[in-house]
């Protein structure tokens, strides 16, 4: 039997100081607060909506991966992944369940440059001590597999990726953090001696801190120009196809990905959920409620669709055939940096810290990024050691990229 929780601590009134002060609280901000505490800095979350994990977190699927295209992310997203296999005795929590499914990630590809491009790129991971991905040609796929189409050639696969609860990590960090957590009050502007950034000021009044950690996901562009900071935050759409009890689902499946579309999939509600980014969506101002589109789920759902789940798993086709499972859609908002890196450290307003920017990458990273991000603040990483720093050169690169 697990042991009683934590309470949550929810302030009736704002504090009036703290050594510091997050503006978020979804998963990045609340990691933020978790770390903090164990670095022994009393942290107040400021959410303005009425609750933690309502804006962008709850819309992910949750999905963890190592099979990135450079080192530094493999070694940002491990450090998560190893926190995630024992997180209930990390942040003494006796039981605390996250959800952790390690079923694995299944990129596959159905044409001759897309198997060149994935032997490429697991001969680089391989080289950068990520040894555990395979690259399986595409009958072995199939015998692991039996859900994928003949026209798979090849898959490159990790089996010890997966995915989690969003919602669990996120009220987990927020119970072992012993933060005190306080909602409806947005940030409206910060306070400063000279041009360091000493208080943050809200709907609810004035709180004074040391250090501020902007984690405002895909606001945090419209929150850092209050400080006179102009961040580059590209916020796009971003949708997800809830498809709950669904027998036709493998439920040993792995989260399973056409890599030429991008278009995938992982078992989910004793159904699953579905998604692809499409690269022309436009940037947009960041919303509190973001409205879906039902073509989204027709793009995945249907036959003719160029990015039909089914061009890779058949079985999808039947799905559409018989027409009867309930869907949903949730929409949310990925907030993009020109690299797709987040901003990890003291911006160039003094007292001001950045940890935003995941690119859809926050449920994964934020252990990684947070620690990272509270470990720079105090000095305790040389700037130059840091790949995320906010003030690092970035070079554009393109939305197809999962």
């Amino acid at each position: 039997m697990a042991a009683a929780l934590p309470p949550l601590r929810y302030a009736d009134a704002l504090p009036r100081s703290a050594d510091l002060v997050v503006i978020g609280g979804g998963i990045v901000g609340v990691a933020t607060a978790f770390f903090a505490a164990r670095a022994g800095l009393t942290t107040v979350v400021l959410e303005k909506r009425p609750a933690l994990c309502t804006l962008t977190t709850p819309v992910s699927t949750g999905a963890f991966r190592l099979q990135f295209d450079n080192p530094e992310e493999i070694a940002l997203v491990r450090e998560g992944v190893d926190l995630f296999e024992r997180f209930a005795e990390v942040a003494e929590l006796p039981g605390y369940d996250v959800g952790l499914c390690q079923q694995g990630y299944l990129f596959c590809t159905t044409d001759e440059a897309g198997m060149k491009r994935q032997q490429a790129w697991v001969s680089m991971q391989h080289g950068w001590g990520l040894t555990d991905v395979e690259l399986l040609p595409g009958d072995e796929v199939r015998y692991r597999f039996p859900h994928i189409a003949p026209t798979v050639l090849q898959a490159r696969y990790r089996a010890k990726d997966g995915w989690l609860k969003p919602k669990a990590l996120t009220m987990g960090y927020a119970r072992a953090s012993g933060a005190t957590f306080c909602l409806e009050t947005p940030a409206t502007g910060f306070v400063k001696q000279g041009d360091r950034v000493v208080g943050v000021e809200t709907t609810r009044g004035t709180i004074g801190c040391q250090h501020v950690v902007l984690a405002a996901g895909p606001f945090s562009g419209v929150v850092a120009k209050l400080a006179g900071l102009d961040l580059v935050v590209r916020p796009r759409r971003r949708m997800k196809l809830v498809i709950p009890e669904l027998p036709d689902i493998p439920a040993y499946s792995p989260m399973t990905i056409d890599e030429e579309t991008i278009a995938h999939w992982r078992p989910a509600l004793r159904g699953a959920y579905a998604l692809f980014t499409d690269p022309s969506t436009p940037v947009s101002d960041p919303v509190d409620n973001v409205t879906p589109d039902a073509q989204f789920a027709f793009d995945l759902l249907s036959p003719s669709s160029p990015r039909s789940l089914a061009r890779i798993s058949p079985f999808w086709n039947q799905v559409w055939e018989k027409g009867e499972p309930d869907w949903v859609l949730q929409a949310g908002q990925y907030e993009y940096t020109p690299d797709h890196r987040p901003y990890l450290g003291p911006s160039a307003v003094p007292g001001l810290s950045l940890n935003c920017g995941y690119s859809g990458h926050g449920i994964m990273a934020s252990a990684g990024g947070s620690r990272l991000t509270v470990d720079a603040l105090l000095g305790r990483v040389d700037p130059a050691a840091n790949p995320f720093r906010p003030d690092r050169e970035i070079a554009e690169r393109p939305l197809d990229i999962l």
